[in-house]
């Protein structure tokens, strides 16, 4: 497929146009590789360095490992489509960095673009962080909440689960390593109602959406308690809302791997790069 076609399609089917991101600002370290479209609205296209697309490959961050994961196939003509610009590393201040410039090169040289849909891949629909996570541990999504950039970034849904450790059980069972659990509120789960948030939700003003549903549960990714998220763990605890957490990277890669569902519909053959969770997430 041509490499314009294909972003129409993805223009068209996912990003809507009152979303927007602000991704390009931290990333003038690297800017000699980003697209004019990019430094834009910090959404699509990051990297512009094919006219046709053979294959697709997801990873949720663009790693040294999953760029050279793609750069040693020795294909040309291929996408690194993720959904985050930037590495992670919540060890590193910035926790957000570059990607890396020799890698960079390497990517154009390959004829290897890079695609990314960060609020546009949060925002509620069938690829949503929040969404895919939710169905991979059995909670059946209700609604959607949580503006964040012009997207619709949780949801709000419900399950069999009687209790927070039943369903902090499955949650470590489907992830496939340990998570962190804040016991602040009550164990048994309110009305068998759960909030997720994939990646960052344990931030006040998403907890206080929570709080106002009367839901007493919060599943999401990065839950650490370090100076930034003190004072939402502080608000959890006065407002008694538990807090469940699987990692950054663990808690969004259902999108990616959901994605590849996508291109496949489309007619693109796709993979999807696995990851490493940072346990200091939690």
């Amino acid at each position: 497929m041509y490499a314009h076609e294909l972003y129409a399609r993805i223009e068209k089917d996912i990003i809507k146009p009152q979303q927007s991101d602000k991704w390009f600002s931290y990333m003038e370290e690297v800017s000699r590789f980003i697209c004019d479209n990019f430094k834009k609205r910090s959404i699509g296209l990051v990297c512009d360095n094919s006219e046709k697309i053979k294959k697709i490959y997801t990873p949720v961050f663009p790693t040294d490992h999953a760029m050279r994961f793609v750069i040693e196939k020795g294909k040309r003509d291929v996408l690194l489509f993720t959904h985050h610009p930037m590495k992670w590393n919540i060890e590193k201040q910035p926790p957000f960095q570059n990607m890396n410039k020799y890698l960079l090169k390497k990517l154009k040289d390959k004829k290897i673009s890079v695609y990314n849909l960060n609020v546009p891949l949060d925002n509620f629909s069938e690829y949503s962080t929040s969404l895919t996570l939710s169905k991979a541990i059995g909670i059946n999504p209700i609604k959607p909440f949580g503006q964040y950039f012009g997207a619709l970034c949780g949801v709000f849904g419900d399950a069999e689960f009687k209790t927070v450790d039943e369903l902090s059980a499955m949650f470590k069972e489907i992830l496939g390593h340990k998570t962190s659990l804040y016991n602040y509120g009550d164990i048994e789960i309110r009305d068998g109602i759960i909030a997720v948030i994939a990646g960052g939700g344990n931030d006040i003003e998403m907890l206080k959406e929570v709080a106002k549903q009367n839901v007493n549960t919060l599943v999401t990714g990065i839950t650490a308690c370090n100076d930034y998220s003190k004072p939402a763990h502080e608000y959890a605890r006065q407002n008694k809302i538990n807090i469940l957490g699987g990692t950054h990277y663990s808690t969004e890669k259902f999108a990616c791997i959901a994605m590849c569902n996508y291109f496949k519909k489309i007619g693109i053959k796709s993979e999807f790069i696995n990851g490493a969770p940072n346990f200091k997430d939690l």
